[in-house]
């Protein structure tokens, strides 16, 4: 599975961010510790409560199978 930084936009595999914040129910997934000060600096930005459950489902990127 593959999450999405929502500061920088980078796609990370499961178990490789640099750190999973938990805000207000959802989980949000940094690639690196300038992402997570940018982050924690400007939650109504990155952590919108409207937001949250349309912004978790756009941050997992689709299993694809190759044959």
């Amino acid at each position: 599975m593959m999450f999405k930084d929502p500061v920088c936009g980078k796609r990370l595999p499961h178990g490789k961010a640099h750190v999973v914040i938990e805000h207000e129910g959802f989980n949000y997934f940094l690639c690196c510790p300038r992402c997570q000060t940018e982050f924690e600096h400007n939650l109504k930005l990155y952590a919108r409560p409207e937001l949250g459950e349309k912004a978790r489902k756009l941050t997992r990127l689709p299993h694809r199978r190759y044959l």
